[in-house]
């Protein structure tokens, strides 16, 4: 009898063991505030010359109603930026807002779109603009003074030195379909970019350095891009992408222009200036980051690049450990 009870219960532990070791493998953790309930609304009044509207803009963050043309910082710890943007230019107001909050189940989702954004001056100019949606990890800088500043009032990323296996998030998408793209800067005709537009999701980890002269260069730890080309019947709920670590241009579906080391991002150096974090290189595969930087986007060409209709739906956003 004692045989047969030891045995039951070191075959109980060694199950117990397995079970905690499997979770601890597959544990996960939601980004602050990654499950897309919580939004700050504002109301914005654009400028009398352009219409006069009361437009409304959202962000990830805790919820409140913020009224007036308060310039936006993060509110309450959250990490999460959007594309949608207060400007001021030569005292004109205006706003873009390419990511509302969506009702999804008894919650809400982020809802990501590329649309053209028109500008009207007392009915005889009329400025269109391509604008994609994006949903990223830093935040904007208020308000937007000009079409030069956008890249610099993006702080891209924050602190971070986990070294998570995978991103894990729910996703819906609806793509046009065409089989090319627009640009449109306001400043210039329409033209055709070739290529299909696709939605997007981009996860760069990174270390970084910033020397005497507040120069930042990085060395980038992992590496995980993915495209969206097709729409989808509905929600993908826990879709589960494996970051990579190191070196990864031999990795089988590298692609160069969005996966390769990049240096046209921006960051705030530790005097708050906007500076352009300039990758130098792979880090070593057990290399530990300083940053992490995510991104979904509705469009993937760049600024003004796009195809108008193109959405990305993001919710609960969480890494695997």
């Amino acid at each position: 009898m004692k045989r047969k009870i030891t045995l039951k219960a070191v075959l109980l532990a060694m199950l117990l063991f397995s079970g905690a070791t499997a979770r601890a493998q597959h544990s996960e953790k939601m980004l602050r505030y990654g499950d897309m309930n919580q939004w700050v609304v504002r109301k914005i009044h654009e400028s009398a010359v352009i219409g006069g509207k009361t437009k409304t803009l959202y962000e990830v963050g805790p919820n409140r109603t913020i009224e007036g043309n308060k310039p936006y910082t993060n509110a309450g710890g959250s990490p999460w930026g959007t594309s949608n943007v207060m400007a001021k230019v030569m005292g004109v107001v205006k706003t873009n807002c390419s990511v509302t909050r969506d009702k999804r189940d008894n919650g809400y989702c982020a809802k990501l779109t590329t649309h053209i954004e028109s500008v009207r001056v007392l009915g005889m100019m009329n400025i269109k603009v391509l604008a994609a949606g994006s949903l990223f990890l830093g935040d904007m800088a208020e308000p937007i003074t000009g079409t030069k500043d956008g890249p610099k009032s993006l702080n891209w990323g924050i602190p971070f030195t986990a070294r998570p296996k995978a991103l894990r998030y729910d996703y819906k998408v609806y793509v046009t379909g065409e089989k090319n793209r627009i640009k449109q800067t306001g400043f210039s005709s329409k033209s055709t970019v070739p290529g299909q537009d696709y939605a997007v999701t981009v996860l760069f980890l990174q270390k970084r350095t910033e020397d005497a002269k507040g120069n930042i260069t990085a060395k980038r730890v992992g590496t995980l891009v993915v495209k969206y080309g097709k729409s989808t019947a509905g929600w993908v709920n826990g879709a589960t992408y494996e970051i990579l670590y190191g070196d990864i241009r031999h990795t089988p579906g590298y692609d160069a222009s969005l996966m390769g080391l990049r240096t046209t991002d921006y960051a705030r150096n530790s005097h708050g200036k906007s500076v352009p974090v300039k990758e130098t290189g792979w880090a070593a595969p057990t290399e530990t980051p300083t940053h992490l930087s995510l991104q979904f986007a509705s469009s993937h060409g760049g600024a003004f690049i796009g195809s108008p209709g193109n959405t990305l739906w993001i919710d609960n956003v969480r890494l695997v450990y």
